[in-house]
């Protein structure tokens, strides 16, 4: 893995201060150490985090912790669920049915670039398939969360539910953690569900692994790249 100081060298972000470095140097990670951080150290990050805003404070999230024992059996759960997608079914789209540009650019890029520090070459399915399905081992990270919401709540709670989720990996960094958010989560309600004993009403809306980054992992050597300012920013004078 990179460090910190060729990351930033590679966004061409100069941090001003801490929380400049910790968004700077935040990415997602997809090889951890096995080696899990302390719990009460997870619980200082989440309640941190909470102190992300929401629409009349109606803090419309809720996180499951996943470690141990409960986090195999979910993980041999999801890899199942994986291999038989048909039998599954997302309950909201996270991407639109057709990708149009700059969009798809953007998307071909990133896991073009991930697939070429693993060596993973264009037409590989099988090893493709293999490196999708590492999502649900939460990438070795030792502690998984599971996000949900309310399924009755409207879209501007879920716009809050992502500031609190970019809350939960901006205080990781800020303790030397780091995180990968997943929304390969999504479509496997059914078995999150059972295994977690979420109620009908709550839909998972992503999962996130949580840990400290394997500094040895190809994978981890990404930086993906940001649209210039003037592409995605208007100033209006």
């Amino acid at each position: 893995m990179i460090d910190d100081g060729e990351r930033l060298a590679r966004t061409g972000i100069v941090p001003r201060n801490d929380v400049d470095r910790a968004l700077a140097t935040r990415f997602s990670v997809r090889r951890f150490r096995p080696d899990p951080p302390p719990e009460d150290l997870v619980g200082h990050i989440l309640r941190v985090a909470q102190r992300a805003p929401s629409g009349t404070n109606m803090q419309p999230w809720h996180a499951h912790v996943v470690a141990g024992a409960t986090r195999a059996r979910l993980s041999a759960a999801l890899r199942a669920a994986h291999e038989v997608p048909s039998e599954h079914r997302q309950p909201y789209a996270y991407y639109p049915p057709e990708f149009f540009e700059p969009y798809l650019s953007r998307r071909r890029k990133v896991g073009w670039d991930l697939y070429g520090l693993l060596g993973i070459a264009r037409g590989e399915s099988a090893r493709m398939h293999a490196q999708h399905a590492r999502n649900f081992d939460f990438f070795d990270a030792p502690v998984g969360l599971v996000f949900t919401i309310d399924q009755r709540l409207a879209i501007g709670s879920w716009l809050d539910h992502g500031m609190f989720l970019q809350s939960v990996m901006i205080a990781a960094r800020g303790h030397g953690l780091h995180t990968c958010p997943q929304a390969a989560f999504a479509p496997f309600h059914r078995p999150i569900r059972e295994i977690l004993a979420i109620p009908e009403t709550e839909t998972v809306v992503c999962g996130m692994a949580l840990g400290y980054a394997d500094e040895n992992a190809p994978e981890n050597r990404l930086v993906s790249e940001r649209a210039p300012l003037d592409e995605v920013v208007t100033f209006h004078r």
